[in-house]
């Protein structure tokens, strides 16, 4: 089968959940061709398992001090380029358009009269219709990168036919070592360290788009992106600090970390991610830098993981074999295998699901 895979590049959430799909369908057999957008390409990092993939300017959000920018993010849009880039993006070879929230190849197949599967954290909003969302949200979820088929991810199912997060396996750690890892990129580095700095006797690490190489400060050791760099302080650390995008809190919740999260202000996936974390009892909240809050959160202890089904597997095959299996019935199948914590099954129970 001849696929292709447009990925959203603004965050790395985007990138390494598609890296763990890419690695399942090279295994089931498809043949897949990769396009990325939303960032310079001189700032993608570890995308070996992509191959010659191609890069595009796309659409992306501008963010300042950890808000959304909707004037910058405006200024960001190049239409006519965009324009180009779609009506140039031929899909006649192609047998399977997916596009993980990634505008060219949704608009391209949109254009072309194709099918296009929207694997993506952002489909479930087509089903949930979380009152979080406004109308300028609607509509950008809506038009920003449309899909005939959304397959939404997701940490529960609300009753939906979603399917649970795609995480690769990890080599945890015997035992944790009191490290706490920050991953705020949204945030300006110098507020970061200002309230780390009001913890001196606990240990950060913390990794920043800013930070161009290792620094220990005190408490703080500053360490720049890396994925295998990352990957190491995750399943070692004791809790991590991060906004509330998708991919990293899931990494976090089947490995059984503790998860103090903000989401990004005015980022209305992120609000309703925080907000669905805080009803489960997955995760401790914070709307601003707070060191009250934080000062709570080190005091907590670590929660039993979360154990998902491989579903990168699962869902690979289903692509690859073309799609027979009905959405409804891979949903059930995948939650079936879905083990939560007590405390979870506790708040799952009185949302009113079994």
């Amino acid at each position: 089968m001849k696929i292709l895979f447009g990925v959203q590049g603004t965050g790395n959430g985007h990138v390494s959940r598609c890296r763990t799909l890419a690695h399942a369908l090279k295994k089931a057999g498809a043949d897949v061709d990769y396009i990325f957008s939303g960032r310079d390409p001189k700032d993608y990092f570890d995308m070996q398992v992509f191959g010659n993939y191609k890069t595009y300017r796309g659409v992306s959000f501008a963010t300042l001090n950890g808000k959304i920018n909707f004037r910058r993010t405006v200024q960001r849009i190049r239409a006519f380029r965009l324009i180009k880039d779609v009506r140039e993006l031929d899909l006649s070879k192609y047998d399977c358009i997916i596009s993980d929230f990634e505008p060219v190849s949704a608009w391209a197949a949109h254009y072309q009269h194709r099918d296009c599967l929207g694997i993506s954290n952002q489909a479930v909003c087509q089903y949930l219709k979380p009152k979080e969302y406004g109308l300028i949200a609607n509509v950008i979820m809506k038009y920003y990168a449309p899909v005939t088929k959304p397959i939404g991810l997701h940490w529960f199912h609300f009753g939906h036919k979603l399917i649970p997060p795609m995480i690769d396996s990890f080599e945890v750690a015997s035992s944790e070592n009191g490290n706490i890892v920050v991953y705020l990129p949204f945030e300006a580095l110098d507020e970061i360290t200002v309230l780390l700095q009001q913890f001196p006797n606990y240990p950060f690490i913390c990794f920043h788009p800013d930070i161009k190489q290792v620094e220990q400060k005190g408490n703080i050791l500053f360490q720049p992106l890396g994925r295998d760099s990352f990957t190491q302080a995750l399943v070692s650390c004791s809790g991590i600090i991060a906004n509330t995008g998708f991919a990293l809190i899931s990494e976090a919740l089947v490995l059984g970390k503790k998860i103090l999260t903000k989401p990004v202000s005015g980022q209305f996936e992120q609000i309703y991610n925080a907000q669905c974390l805080q009803a489960l009892d997955m995760a401790t909240v914070m709307e601003s830098l707070n060191n009250i809050k934080l000062k709570y959160w080190l005091s907590l202890p670590s929660p039993k993981p979360i154990i998902y089904p491989d579903v990168a597997t699962e869902l690979a095959n289903w692509i690859v074999s073309g799609q027979k299996e009905p959405l409804l019935s891979l949903s059930e199948r995948l939650w079936s295998q879905t083990i939560f914590p007590e405390n979870v099954n506790q708040k799952i129970k009185s949302l009113g699901y079994v």
